[in-house]
């Protein structure tokens, strides 16, 4: 078993390097065939996420993800990983260069086939925050410009809609203890069927 745990979290860890590296080959060999990924910016499959994640970078809306030790829970032929991410991105919001930092929780439902693969990804969203890079220059994001976006993810989800992705508000995230309470039963469920 401590072999399966090491084999699930070097895949994990490799999937998000290869994201935050722009190395594609890597994180495309993470995924299943039919691997599913539902995050802020994206859902679709493990295919099409890395081609969409290659067209983000290459537009320069690039982000690095501050990680903390992941949990793995192992049941025969499958596992489920807790990651705990701080997702970063520095970028432009009207001439201002701005830090976003987005704390999540992201979910792997893992599956050994020939080897373990990623089949799904989903994000709990904590809080975020949004800070100009150089002290004593004033953001132009007030309350106003924000209020229509859920607290868990506001402003990573106004910086992406400025750059022009589309954010669905229907996410797991910590503002919606209910929902997210669902997705963890589910995701239990999952591991253990």
């Amino acid at each position: 078993m401590g072999s399966d745990i090491t084999e699930i979290t070097q895949l994990v860890l490799h999937e998000r390097q290869g994201r935050d590296r722009g190395w594609w080959d890597q994180m495309r060999s993470c995924y299943a065939d039919e691997a599913t990924v539902r995050l802020s910016w994206f859902r679709g499959s493990g295919a099409d996420f890395v081609a969409e994640s290659e067209k983000m970078a290459s537009r320069g809306d690039t982000t690095v993800h501050r990680l903390s030790p992941p949990v793995v829970h192992h049941h025969g032929d499958r596992a489920l990983v807790e990651l705990p991410a701080l997702i970063e991105m520095r970028t432009d919001l009207d001439d201002i260069e701005v830090d976003l930092a987005s704390a999540a929780r992201l979910y792997y439902r893992v599956e050994r086939r020939d080897r373990w693969l990623v089949v799904r990804i989903d994000p709990v969203y904590e809080r975020d925050t949004l800070t100009a890079a150089h002290p004593g220059v004033q953001l132009p994001v007030g309350p106003e410009e924000v209020a229509g976006y859920r607290p868990s993810y506001r402003f990573l989800s106004y910086v992406l809609s400025r750059r022009g992705y589309t954010i669905g508000d229907d996410l797991y995230g910590d503002d919606r203890p209910q929902q997210a309470t669902r997705f963890y039963d589910d995701a239990r469920a999952w591991l253990n069927g």
